[in-house]
């Protein structure tokens, strides 16, 4: 087990473990104890009262952060040749179809999001052992799947990013970048907070939000007052 150096030590002493923060206090705190030679990204970890077995109770969605995510997103558009226009200056990195098919079936995979028609999805059902478990399997449930190619690929560039509870009831996502400004994490993540409100599930008995931890690399937690979502 790696020692903890007298720098870690410091930081760790900034944040109260009994203590919960505001979001604005928080957002504030988190760039103070962010100690790394990189940009650092800025971690929510929202633990929810429900059971993501039922399938009533997954909670997943998207949103669009106002501050972007500080993270240059690859975007490939599979689409027919029609379409490559629109989302080549629509910002995306790669656009065309068959010859990137074949290079995802050959194990080529990077990417960050993959949007595509639903004409197109017929071929993409092959691939899924692949795309699936890296996450980049296009859904019309986040946008990803869509005629209108240009505004996916200016969404996803634009700070769009999709998310769902995990098998243990948390939703964990990254939102901003220790660069941006205490105002500007703020404000994504009170944006996160906002669109995780509107998915209660309608079914859910007792509480909805349990606990809310702002982290980012290598810090410790920052535990946020549930209450922040009630707005």
């Amino acid at each position: 087990m790696s020692k903890i150096t007298k720098k870690q030590k410091e930081l760790k002493s900034k944040v109260d473990v009994n203590k919960t923060y505001s979001l604005d206090e928080a957002s504030k705190l988190i760039k103070e104890i962010t100690d790394v030679n990189f940009d650092a990204s800025i971690d929510l970890a929202v633990r929810l009262g429900v059971d993501p077995k039922k399938a009533n109770e997954m909670v997943r969605g998207v949103v669009t952060l106002p501050n972007g995510t500080g993270k240059e997103v690859r975007v490939l558009a599979l689409v027919s040749p029609d379409k490559e226009e629109d989302a080549k200056s629509a910002g995306a990195d790669y656009a065309g179809l068959d010859e990137y098919l074949q290079k995802i079936k050959d194990g080529w995979t990077d990417i960050d999001v993959i949007v595509t028609m639903p004409s197109v999805m017929g071929k993409l059902g092959p691939l899924g052992k692949i795309l699936g478990p890296r996450g980049l399997m296009p859904n019309p449930k986040t946008g990803t799947v869509t005629m209108d190619i240009k505004k996916a690929v200016s969404d996803v560039k634009g700070g769009k990013i999709d998310f769902k509870v995990e098998k243990n009831g948390i939703i964990h996502t990254s939102i901003a970048k220790s660069s941006f400004t205490a105002s500007k994490i703020a404000e994504n993540a009170d944006e996160l907070f906002k669109t995780i409100m509107k998915l209660k599930p309608t079914s859910l008995k007792g509480t909805y939000v349990k606990s809310i931890f702002m982290s980012s690399t290598m810090s410790p937690s920052i535990r946020i007052e549930t209450k922040t979502l009630s707005n």
